[in-house]
């Protein structure tokens, strides 16, 4: 492993983790009011397209950095289709 392997998973630790305290607390409160669902659809679709990149070029660190990234995207994208799914409709 290179040191631009690891710049780019310490990276991935940074980014990944930065979605951590939304789902902890959108977990914690099964409230997902403040979270925009088409915001969330775009930042799970990308990494997901970015994961299929880098196993195209064979790029471990990427490959890694985005199939941990889909986790939590993932998680608050499901809790806020459930929320919506569910919700009374106006009118």
């Amino acid at each position: 492993m290179t040191a631009l392997d690891v710049l780019g998973l310490v990276a991935t630790c940074f980014t990944t983790s930065s979605f951590v305290p939304q789902l902890w607390r959108a977990w914690k409160t099964r409230d997902v009011s403040g979270v925009s669902l088409s915001t969330y659809v775009i930042i799970t679709i990308a990494p997901v397209l970015r994961l299929v990149y880098g196993w195209l070029r064979g790029d471990l660190p990427l490959m890694v950095a985005n199939a941990v990234m889909v986790v939590p995207t993932g998680a608050i994208t499901v809790m806020k289709l459930r929320v919506e799914g569910s919700a009374p409709r106006a009118g």
